[in-house]
């Protein structure tokens, strides 16, 4: 990337030293991507204003005023999900769907649930079953293409990708994602295309930008993914891999002084955060220099 993110996992460290294995940086590039907060598929990270005891019991207001409406029961089974409860977020999805069994929508819905519950075969079941019920909801080739895609189905993801792309070639979820593919199979030139289409139709997130900057660095344009990550941090200041990774390109133009100073920053706003450490101690100022 509403935009919603695929699962998170555990940020990967950078490779240590001025140069960028492939692994270490696809490993990165998947994990930033991962754990951000903008782009994904049909899979969302907390929101606090849909996630707030406010909105959820407005919601609940609405259910109770509407309890054979299925809709009101996917809206506040969505705001659930969004807070963590998942329970509580199966328990609407189920209703939803006990009150319209042809409702696509919370069958992919309960599908992002379970996966958090890590009831991956459940999941891929509801997304078949929205599927049948709707061939053309590209929402649900994005779920199931990040289900494939954790299970190390990389043919299977990638063709739900691009059946995304086809019914919905202004959504940026389907290029974002298969760009995630793309990238780890050292296809960079097919990330950046479908990069640069994501920056298109989500101007405002910064993920397609970090991505994208991130290809740049591995063929060796260290100008343009300096760019990239240029916008990545005038978007978002507290994006410490924004910094990080600005840090990166600096440090491969030869300006060592700068990409301290991007590390710092990145430092200071996640003082755990080690590639931005090992960054600093690179580029630290030599005594007597």
């Amino acid at each position: 990337m509403s935009l919603l993110t695929p699962t998170v996992t555990s940020k990967t460290s950078l490779v240590r030293g001025a140069s960028l294995a492939s692994a270490g940086l696809f490993a990165l590039a998947l994990a930033a991507c991962q754990s951000s907060t903008g782009m994904g598929g049909p899979e969302a990270g907390i929101d606090p204003a849909t996630a707030s005891p406010t909105n959820i019991a407005s919601l609940s207001d609405v259910v109770g005023q509407n309890p054979t409406d299925a809709s009101a029961y996917n809206v506040r089974g969505t705001a659930f999900g969004r807070a963590g409860k998942y329970q509580d977020a199966m328990a609407d999805f189920n209703k939803a769907i006990q009150l319209n069994p042809n409702f696509y929508q919370a069958y992919a819905n309960r599908a992002l649930v379970e996966r958090r519950l890590k009831q991956d075969q459940q999941a891929l079941a509801d997304y078949n079953t929205a599927l049948q019920i709707n061939p053309n909801y590209s929402d649900a080739y994005v779920g199931r293409a990040n289900l494939y895609r954790s299970q190390g189905q990389v043919d299977l993801a990638l063709a739900d990708l691009t059946k995304a792309v086809q019914l919905e070639p202004n959504d940026p979820k389907g290029y974002y994602n298969r760009a995630l593919i793309y990238q780890s199979q050292n296809r960079h030139d097919d990330a950046i295309s479908d990069l640069t289409a994501a920056t298109t139709y989500a101007p405002n997130q910064i993920d397609p930008y970090l991505s994208r900057g991130l290809s740049y660095l591995a063929i060796g344009d260290y100008k343009a993914a300096l760019d990239d990550f240029n916008i990545a941090v005038r978007k978002d200041k507290q994006s410490y891999l924004g910094w990080t990774y600005q840090g990166l390109a600096l440090e491969k133009l030869g300006e060592p002084g700068k990409a301290h100073d991007a590390f710092a920053r990145a430092q200071i706003i996640n003082p755990n955060y080690a590639p931005a450490r090992d960054g600093m101690r690179r580029t630290a100022p030599q005594q007597g220099t």
